[in-house]
């Protein structure tokens, strides 16, 4: 049985404005209905693969869980990393735990959670191809054969040209190259491009880092073995994360192991590392152009034209090589030549302290969702949306009053200590100071529109009595 491994701490900015810090891009349906995030997870299940490992930070940890069950995935453990240290750090402690409770020989397939494979019968039958290589102590990468020259990408030098999805011996790891550079690879016909994917025995990996990086092993193996549970999660320790190095498994381990192959990959893949890319996943028509349900492109060519909104309808006229992608608050227009430069964007947003920078205009939560509508002096409208079953936490507030409308649904709500039933177009005040509470006791969705007063309306003026979710 392979155990998969799922990364999933990315902030994803060179999609912005759909991507974003607070909601990066692995939870949103860039390519079809499902999330980058599901899709992935869906292609590491089945016969032969045993409950997913996935490695987050707290602000992801229940959208995690929620977007596993609506994939009708039974969430495995979820390790939550009080930072982000890159890559290295985080397979190591998924290697301790998959060691700790499937044992040292058991296999695990690493994977970033924000990929495209369209094809998931031809990824899973090439690591099936890998996987006798695996248990034989190889660590197991995997290359996919170039489309075109890409500079966004590192590369996997074969000692020979790849015969379909055998097993073949890995040379070296060239770094991301420039364009020319990239042409060059591609024309070899011995290059492929480094997917971040591998395959190896829990012992094997650990092995490796003792070998290699054996400074990570102390502040993840104590970070790991003193970790908290924490409802449905392991919180690694954060004093002793702090502590490891900040690197990627690439630097810390593969670009100096002994022990690796390669299994060509050539059925289809994108990191979708930039609109670019996603404006070829979407299946461009023949004059080249993508659009989503909201958008409408007239006489363009080479275009992707995006509306994340169904209040917002984007109309492109006599465009050419162009990227327009609109959210409720932000918009991006961009020549397609200069995707990778999007992260520009996100700079110059953050450093004039743009809201829109790292924060997406719909707040997650674990019981569902909101969202402002409209921000005053002292006041702020907000949608909320409140899953079947869930509730807020018991809760009260020193700086501002609310008004509830329920607008579909039913809510349970508590003020003080007085609790009753709220149906749609019923409202219900909550005065400043009192504890008060709204759940969702049916079995649909509950929607109400929230109108604070006060003179501050920040998220941090909350005094929580109790949480279901363990929230401080």
């Amino acid at each position: 049985m392979i155990t998969p491994v799922l990364l999933c701490g990315g902030s994803g900015t060179r999609l912005w404005p759909l991507s974003r810090k607070s909601y990066p891009k692995q939870f949103a349906p860039l390519i079809g209905d499902k999330t980058l995030f599901q899709a992935s997870a869906e292609r590491l299940s089945g016969a032969g693969y045993g409950a997913p490992v996935v490695v987050t930070n707290s602000d992801f940890r229940f959208i995690v869980t929620e977007q596993l069950l609506g994939a009708a995935i039974d969430p495995g453990a979820i390790l939550i990393e009080p930072e982000g240290r890159n890559t290295a750090p985080a397979v190591l402690a998924a290697a301790f735990h998959v060691a700790a409770t499937e044992g040292p020989d058991a296999l695990m397939l690493v994977a970033p959670s924000d990929h495209v494979v369209p094809d998931a019968d031809a990824f899973r039958a090439a690591v099936d191809s890998g996987t006798e290589a695996a248990k034989s102590g190889q660590l197991v990468t995997f290359g996919i054969t170039p489309t075109h020259p890409e500079t966004g990408y590192g590369y996997l030098e074969l000692e020979g040209k790849p015969k379909g999805i055998e097993v073949a011996a890995l040379k070296s790891f060239v770094e991301k190259p420039d364009a020319e550079k990239a042409a060059e690879l591609v024309a070899d016909g011995r290059h492929l491009w480094n997917a971040g994917i591998f395959l190896f025995r829990a012992k094997d990996i650990i092995a490796a880092f003792e070998a290699h990086a054996p400074a990570l092993l102390e502040p993840v193996r104590e970070a790991y073995e003193n970790a908290q549970a924490d409802l449905g999660f392991l919180r690694l320790v954060p004093a002793a994360w702090s502590k490891a190095d900040d690197i990627s498994i690439d630097y810390a381990v593969m670009e100096k192991a002994a022990n690796l192959s390669v299994v060509p990959f050539a059925a289809g893949w994108s990191d979708l590392g930039g609109w670019d890319a996603v404006w070829r996943e979407s299946g461009p028509d023949g004059d080249g152009v993508a659009t989503s349900g909201h958008a409408t492109a007239i006489e363009c060519h080479d275009t992707l034209l995006r509306s994340e909104s169904d209040q917002l309808e984007v109309v492109g006229i006599g465009l050419d090589n162009i990227i327009a992608v609109a959210m409720p608050d932000a918009v991006l227009i961009a020549d397609k030549s200069r995707a990778q430069d999007v992260k520009k964007a996100v700079a110059a947003l953050k450093a004039k302290s743009a809201v829109q920078a790292e924060s997406f205009p719909k707040d997650h939560r674990p019981w569902g969702w909101f969202e402002s509508l409209v921000i005053g002096n002292r006041f702020q409208v907000k949608r909320i949306h409140v899953h079947p079953g869930a509730a807020l936490s018991l809760q009260s507030h020193h700086h501002r009053s609310e008004h509830w409308i329920v607008v579909e649904g039913t809510a349970k709500v508590t003020v003080d200590e007085d609790v009753k039933l709220v149906s749609e177009n019923q409202s219900v005040y909550i005065p400043l100071g009192a504890v008060h509470r709204m759940e969702n006791p049916g079995k649909v969705p509950m929607v109400l529109i929230e109108v604070q007063t006060g003179t501050y309306l920040g998220e941090d003026d909350i005094i929580r009595y109790e949480d279901v979710y363990a929230r401080s």
